[in-house]
């Protein structure tokens, strides 16, 4: 077992909850229990003590030996001294004989009239007593000084049975405690080390391996990340051989076209001048082409990774459409396109990049522009509560409703035909949603099969903490 694992960390924690629980616990009852018994007999003996104290008006045998039967009845032990300190009676207590001296100290204390109170113990029978002297007074004189013994042993045995009893109810709690933990590091460790074992297998790239979720706690919320995480990994992998598969294609084709008529022209495979000027056109275009194609996958690339420059500033959005239908005019006349521009009036500013959003516009009605045979292009502005609405709707081809969900992908076209047929790159509306959501906004669509399709743009009004 290593020793930093997560089991030797929980059990440390638990046994270490335990003794601080336990130990306390202990602690605290022996001082509650002994506590109680002392002042118990305290009170006991020293109301006794001084009953004696003020019953004894001689220090005579005969009295002497009345108070020692007394003591025998009483299940006390007691000792009487003389002013000198010299022991003149004795109930029972063999270390304290008649006719020795007691301590000097406890005498001094009773011969200034206060009371003492000490635990003594008696080294012949092996006992513990608790004891109080009191002055013995005669004519306010004191004549001597009385002790009252209890024993106290008992409260000791008792004391002593209740720490075992603490002991073994610690050391039966602490194994208790390591069966819980042994059960409950099974039931925790055994899934993370599943969950270890299958993200090693999804690092070294086996994306197909699942965890099986088990509880319902945060365990079971790990291993559905940990699904989650394979799931995403596995269409990433996917996205990004489909990219490369795209790109290689998107790449190949102009390509191809530049080196075939460099190629003829290079060998003089024309048969005119006219001819000659078409290959040339030809190679214009796809070097044009291929160049926007790079500049997209740049500009959509420096978007992923958070590092274009965005210049906020309140933007009027009807001056970004009138400047976007400004340079579109022309190509939608070409193909016999009317573009109608509805808005309404004191359209509010928004915070935004003007030439970011004017990027936005024009991308969107390029689009509608090349899809549409004929019809309409209708580009509407209305403000509903604290937002401002931007649709671009067109009469054109329509997109399937199961290829809506991924339009915003990189270079993904509802059919393969349609990047020849159409032109542009595939990457067009990946750029305007990275531009969108990086000003704040959010992007819809909606489209119908030979009815059309509208994208509708939100953004808020002048909002200022847009980053």
């Amino acid at each position: 077992m290593k020793w930093h694992s997560i089991v030797v960390k929980l059990g440390a924690s638990i046994l270490l909850l335990v003794l601080a629980i336990l130990l306390p616990l202990g602690f605290i009852m022996n001082q509650i229990f002994s506590g109680f018994y002392f002042s118990k007999v305290q009170e006991q003996i020293d109301d006794l003590s001084s009953r004696y104290a003020e019953s004894i008006n001689t220090l005579d045998s005969q009295h002497l030996n009345m108070f020692e039967q007394l003591a025998t009845l009483t299940g006390q032990e007691i000792i009487i001294v003389n002013k000198e300190g010299v022991v003149v009676a004795n109930s029972g207590i063999p270390s304290l004989p008649k006719g020795e001296k007691i301590n000097s100290k406890e005498f001094d204390l009773l011969s200034i009239n206060k009371a003492t109170q000490k635990e003594y113990y008696d080294e012949i029978n092996n006992r513990r007593y608790l004891s109080v002297g009191k002055p013995i007074y005669t004519d306010r004189v004191i004549i001597g000084g009385i002790f009252v013994l209890a024993s106290i042993e008992d409260m000791y045995q008792s004391v002593d049975m209740i720490e075992k009893s603490v002991t073994l109810a610690g050391i039966g709690a602490i194994f208790l405690a390591l069966g819980f933990i042994f059960i409950l590091s099974r039931k925790l460790s055994n899934p993370l080390l599943e969950m270890e074992k299958a993200t090693r297998k999804i690092a070294k790239g086996d994306l197909n391996t699942r965890v099986s979720k088990g509880t319902k706690d945060e365990v079971g919320s790990l291993a559905v990340a940990i699904n989650d995480l394979a799931v995403e990994l596995q269409r990433y992998r996917s996205n990004r051989r489909e990219f490369f598969a795209n790109i290689s294609h998107e790449l190949r084709t102009p390509i191809t076209y530049l080196e075939g008529y460099a190629n003829a022209l290079e060998n003089n495979l024309y048969q005119s001048d006219e001819e000659k000027e078409q290959y040339l056109q030809i190679i214009q275009q796809e070097a044009s082409r291929l160049s926007k194609l790079v500049a997209d996958l740049f500009e959509l690339s420096k978007m992923e990774e958070g590092k274009i420059d965005l210049h906020f500033e309140s933007v009027d959005l009807v001056e970004v459409v009138e400047n976007a239908l400004l340079k579109t005019t022309i190509k939608a006349k070409e193909k016999g396109l009317q573009i109608d521009f509805n808005r309404l009036t004191n359209i509010p500013s928004i915070y935004a990049d003007g030439l970011r959003m004017e990027q936005i516009v024009l991308n969107l009605i390029e689009n509608s522009i090349r899809y549409t045979e004929k019809g309409t292009i209708s580009v509407k502005l209305s403000k509903e509560l604290n937002s401002i609405i931007l649709a671009v709707e067109d009469t054109g081809i329509g997109i399937p409703e199961e290829d809506v969900p991924f339009l915003f992908e990189r270079f993904y076209r509802v059919e393969k035909s349609r990047s020849r047929d159409f032109g542009g790159t595939g990457l067009g509306l990946a750029i305007v949603k990275q531009l969108v959501e990086l000003q704040g906004g959010a992007i819809t669509v909606k489209s119908k099969m030979r009815k059309g399709t509208c994208f509708e743009l939100t953004f808020p009004i002048n909002r200022g903490d847009v980053q």
